[in-house]
């Protein structure tokens, strides 16, 4: 069972790793797990959770991390890269206190928490919440509704979330079992990126010269490149497994601009979940993740005893540089020595357009009476995004420009204002609720490279939902300046992937390949390069809710909107009130 399973596992890390104290749950009953992020205060049932660069608390906290042969300050959580695992159980309220000691503003975002009402614990800066100037607090206070399964956290404010990232894990209600075979134990792998300079620093620049910053310097799994780069022998994760069990992987894709294809050397991947939603299980040699996506696996430890490489390297098949060298950890039999040259695994080349396209096809729900996809049958809304890229004049730039991209022809510019509070408040002349539904100008969207950009504008528009509603929304890519792919993230949502294709959407055909019965539901989904993906979902979550590519350059050159989905007629389907220490803009 797999509350059997929790309750140890549970138990044992909580004591051992975080500090808690009396930490127990009565069946019948939510828990409160409050976890306080300052260490330097002391508390029952507490976790500490510093937001600090070593520079200014490595006495307490932070030294300097290296990688590569190289050293430099880094903003952590704890002292920890990546960050602490926050453990909670279906049904929990969560109150978390953040304390931010590092030199710049900070905000927390809850990846994949739906937040019902409460999009004040959100955490995206300027659209929920001003964010958490240096040497203060706020207070995210929320519950885990409905949900099961791996999310992460992590910055969400410039790029700071390079290395401010963390795993969440949330366990099922008690007495409830997992849909798969039980694991014999699990693990959270986090796969992220490791600049040698300050990532903060090499943006500045690059922004200042309108130019796009470097990629990264590698890749890495659970915050470390592994063997296979220079320094790093001792840098390397390794997880050790008994011959004839089956583990269960918590896979997160914490990187910012690249999607990863993943697989251990000689062993399968049954995949089991995405986005803390159960699916129809599959086995495959190697998975395909995107920045913001997280993949359950079971793997069985089913080979002769020895060493293999884990291996993780970008997937990119449109004319962009990538960073292009493998990230390798190692999954180690117990009782074989060290010694022993782990094999690697043979990962689709980094261009395979047609693994990412037939590994897209097999995720679908698991649909059962237990876990079913109410897909929404009836759109009341239909609305089709381009997304583009362009250039804008820029005099102080090295080549008199600078990149922009945008929905819609419009690139979106952050206000300097939360948008919930600018809407809670009614406040005038922060945004317009103006956002169109389609483009304005319809070209043939993926044929000959346009170098123009049709105009952009640039401005805080935002798309009014009506409560309740069922939205169909078609994101289309287009080869303004060139094609690529994007992962896109809806806060406050999960959405049903119905469609996806290859060229222009077809609203006269498309529509009838729609899967409508068992779709994928998730929250964060890529749209294909030189291709469009149709989502649905039902605007049942009051307040406002950003979207945007989970690329952070994109993002930052304004490949974002937000919707404001508007209060329902009743008592309970309303924001909720104001918290009190919410920052101050």
């Amino acid at each position: 069972m797999a509350s059997s399973f929790w309750n140890r596992f549970f138990c044992g890390l909580v004591f051992l790793c975080f500090g808690f104290l009396g930490l127990i749950t009565s069946p019948a009953e939510a828990a409160i797990k409050n976890y306080q992020f300052d260490k330097r205060k002391s508390c029952t049932l507490c976790m500490a959770f510093h937001l600090i660069t070593s520079s200014v608390f490595s006495q307490v906290q932070v030294k300097n991390v290296s990688r590569l042969c190289h050293a430099k300050s880094i903003v952590t959580v704890n002292g920890r890269f990546p960050g602490p695992t926050i453990y909670v159980r279906e049904g929990d309220r969560v109150v978390i206190n953040v304390t931010n000691h590092a030199q710049y503003n900070m905000s927390i975002h809850w990846h994949g928490v739906k937040q019902y009402r409460n999009g004040w614990a959100d955490g995206p800066a300027y659209i929920t919440q001003c964010p958490i100037q240096t040497g203060s607090s706020y207070t995210y206070d929320f519950n885990v509704t409905g949900q099961r399964g791996t999310l992460w956290w992590h910055a969400h404010i410039l790029w700071l979330r390079a290395t401010v990232h963390g795993a969440i894990v949330i366990m099922p209600k008690q007495g409830t079992p997992f849909p798969f075979p039980q694991p014999h134990r699990e693990a959270e792998i986090i796969l992220g990126e490791w600049w040698n300079v300050d990532v903060e620093e090499f943006v500045k620049k690059a922004n200042n010269l309108g130019l796009a910053p470097n990629t990264s310097d590698a890749h890495t799994i659970n915050g470390k490149p592994g063997p296979l780069f220079p320094c790093s022998e001792k840098h390397t994760f390794v997880m050790e497994v008994e011959q004839g069990k089956t583990y269960l992987l918590r896979i997160i894709n914490a990187a910012l601009n690249d999607e990863l294809f993943f697989a251990i050397a000689g062993h399968n991947l049954t995949v089991v979940e995405v986005d803390a939603v159960y699916t129809k299980p599959f086995t495959t040699q190697a998975i395909l993740i995107a920045p913001g996506q997280t993949t359950n696996v079971l793997v069985q430890a089913n080979q002769a005893s020895g060493r293999y490489f884990m291996a993780t390297r970008p997937f990119m098949d449109a004319p962009v540089p990538i960073d292009n060298k493998a990230a390798t950890g190692i999954f180690q039999y117990r009782g074989i020595p060290n010694t022993v040259l782990p094999s690697l695994p043979q990962l689709p080349a980094s261009n395979d357009t047609s693994f990412a396209l037939s590994y897209g096809k097999k995720l679908k729900s698991l649909n059962t009476p237990n876990f079913p996809a109410n897909v929404p049958l009836k759109v009341d809304r239909k609305l089709f995004y381009t997304i583009g890229f362009g250039k804008e004049p820029c005099p102080t730039c090295l080549n008199g420009t600078r990149f922009v991209a945008s929905l819609n022809n419009i690139s979106f510019e952050m206000p300097q204002v939360g948008l919930l509070q600018a809407h809670y408040f009614n406040l005038k002349g922060v945004f317009k609720t103006d956002f169109p539904d389609r483009p304005q100008t319809p070209f043939n969207y993926t044929g000959a490279p346009l170098t123009a950009n049709l105009g952009t504008s640039t401005g805080t528009r935002l798309s009014k939902i009506a409560f309740n509603s069922t939205v169909e929304l078609v994101l289309q890519d287009t080869n303004l300046l060139t094609v690529e792919t994007h992962p896109f993230h809806l806060h406050g949502y999960n959405f049903f992937v119905v469609g996806t294709g290859i060229g222009n959407f077809d609203p006269a055909k498309d529509p009838a390949k729609y899967n409508l019965v068992d779709p994928v539901e998730r929250n964060t989904v890529g749209v294909p390069t030189g291709g469009w993906t149709a989502i649905r979902f039902r605007a049942d979550n009051p307040g406002v809710w950003f979207m945007h590519c989970h690329l952070e350059l994109h993002t930052g050159w304004g490949l974002k909107t937000a919707f404001v989905v508007e209060d329902g007629p009743g008592s309970d389907q309303s924001v909720l009130p104001v918290p009190k220490d919410l920052p101050p803009c």
